[in-house]
């Protein structure tokens, strides 16, 4: 193994799960997030002797994740594959299943450019520059579509299970 598959599997090794787990938000399949994550690090091997800024390879794969998600959104219903069943995995413990499962049913049907946002905004705990650098787009774009995605979720929330209350 070359030096270069070495730190490529070594970055892999240690960084793959919490891309799976961003994948999973952003798209509400784990075997889509499987998919994405594989597609993401495969476009990054690709690349890997050009990336020059190794300490940044976190926010790169990001926007490779999040570009190749919206990507595939945009592509006709036709050309999407389809995974029959539920998984029964789970991504990490919650302390309501109802309530987990709730809300990422609602995540789930948020535009997904605005899901996006909200992974990166909320669960990534990046800032709004940094979103703004990833998705290619204005601070106040992001803004505007976490605030129209959280507005969206409320919505959502509140017609489907009033016992779960979104903060304002």
């Amino acid at each position: 193994m070359s030096d270069r598959d070495a730190a490529f599997a070594d970055y892999f090794a240690a960084r793959s799960d919490a891309m799976r787990g961003t994948a999973y938000l952003l798209c509400g399949d784990w075997h889509r997030a499987e998919d994405l994550v594989q597609t993401a690090f495969v476009k990054l091997y690709l690349v890997w002797n050009r990336v020059s800024r190794h300490e940044v390879l976190d926010n790169y794969v990001r926007q490779i994740l999040i570009r190749t998600f919206l990507d595939e959104r945009r592509r006709g219903w036709w050309r999407r594959e389809r995974v029959g069943g539920d998984n029964a995995e789970q991504a990490a413990p919650s302390d309501s299943p109802e309530t987990r499962l709730v809300l990422l049913r609602a995540l789930a049907s948020v535009a997904p450019r605005q899901r996006a946002v909200l992974v990166l905004r909320y669960w990534e705990d990046l800032s709004v520059e940094d979103v703004a650098a990833l998705l290619d787009c204005s601070p106040g774009t992001v803004k505007s579509q976490a605030a129209r995605g959280l507005d969206t979720l409320r919505g959502l929330l509140a017609t489907t299970h009033s016992g779960i209350e979104m903060g304002k």
